[in-house]
């Protein structure tokens, strides 16, 4: 098998995105790497440290003093912030609702965006975020751009909430989130989410986990054996 071939999957909050990467690393052997994980663990450490989003100096300075590291258990991408577990609490509507705005900011885009670019020079990856086909990695082999009815999108989110012990938001909450997030990932300035022209499309509003999976490598499979 090629070494070096990347598997970029972009698309729409709530998608599944990360759900199809994990599985289709594990179905290939390749390394999963969550970029949505790292900008909201930068958006911790923000809320944290109450660092002013209008402020770029402090913004900067913030940025310096996070080290973010990946572990793997059994495909499941877990996260560490200064060497703090936070796998979980980046996942809760706080983060939600600011990790948008923070993402938008050239310098922590910049930032993340050389990091993830180091960890794919040189192994076979499947990376899923918003801007990995168009920005992160132009070049990848594979790019799909994932979306699915707003609607549905917004049930799997509350339920995934429900599943974790929030019993607080409601599904109206997580629907005008997901709404709030669509329109300020495709109207922001640095790397916007918009579908590369070489992305396939899946389009899993009615698809199974199993069905999407199916559907990916099917896609995938060609490049496997390409030098």
């Amino acid at each position: 098998m090629r070494k070096n071939l990347v598997v970029a999957i972009d698309g729409y909050s709530s998608c599944g995105k990360s759900t199809l990467a994990k599985a289709l690393a594990k179905k290939l052997g390749f390394i999963y790497i969550d970029s949505g994980a790292m900008y909201r663990a930068v958006t911790l450490y923000f809320i944290r440290n109450k660092v002013d989003m209008n402020n770029q100096d402090a913004i900067n300075d913030a940025l310096q003093h996070i080290e973010l590291n990946f572990h793997s258990r059994d495909y499941e991408s877990h996260i560490l912030l200064n060497g703090e577990e936070v796998s979980e609490e980046i996942r809760q509507m706080p983060v939600s609702e600011s990790v948008s705005e923070v993402s938008a900011n050239k310098q922590v885009r910049h930032d993340m965006v050389k990091q993830q670019q180091r960890m794919g020079k040189s192994k076979n990856i499947v990376m899923d975020g918003r801007d990995i086909g168009t920005a992160v990695f132009e070049d990848a082999q594979v790019k799909f751009f994932m979306t699915a009815d707003p609607k549905i999108r917004a049930e799997r989110r509350h339920k995934e909430l429900l599943s974790k012990g929030d019993k607080v938001t409601t599904l109206e909450e997580v629907f005008e989130n997901l709404a709030h997030r669509d329109y300020a990932d495709t109207t922001r300035k640095e790397s916007p989410l918009v579908r590369a022209e070489d992305a396939i499309i899946l389009d899993n509003t009615e698809l199974t986990q199993e069905e999407q999976l199916d559907f990916a490598i099917e896609k995938v499979s060609p490049f496997l054996e390409k030098n």
